[in-house]
């Protein structure tokens, strides 16, 4: 039962930072970001914040020090929205997991392609 509420309070975490920095974040090195998943930890005080820069003009490390800076205000406003007594501590991640996919990708397709002509 307690995974299940753990997860269910990672799925709101993931939907209000999304909509929080959609609208709230000014920052201009955030821009659109999408927020992929939420890592929270067992204790509930820290939550790595996993993202994607969408057709950003900054580099992810510079979108990673807008969102870090913006981390007490979300973190504020995330205490707010979910009624927590007390909200986790945000670490932002850039999520590297779709290179990844992609890297294997291309990987899988030149061995068969690699095969084929054996």
């Amino acid at each position: 039962m307690a995974d299940s509420r753990h997860r269910k309070l990672e799925a709101e975490l993931q939907r209000a930072l999304a909509e929080l920095v959609a609208r709230e974040v000014k920052d201009p090195r955030v821009g659109n970001v999408t927020i992929t998943a939420i890592d929270l930890a067992p204790d509930l005080r820290t939550a790595r914040v996993y993202f994607i820069p969408f057709a950003s003009r900054h580099a992810r490390e510079e979108v990673q020090a807008g969102l870090t800076r913006a981390g007490g205000f979300l973190r504020g406003e995330i205490g707010r929205r979910l009624g927590l007594r007390r909200a986790p501590r945000l670490e932002f991640a850039f999520d590297d997991s779709f290179d990844r996919a992609e890297r294997l990708t291309n990987l899988i397709d030149r061995a068969v392609d690699g095969h084929k002509h054996e």
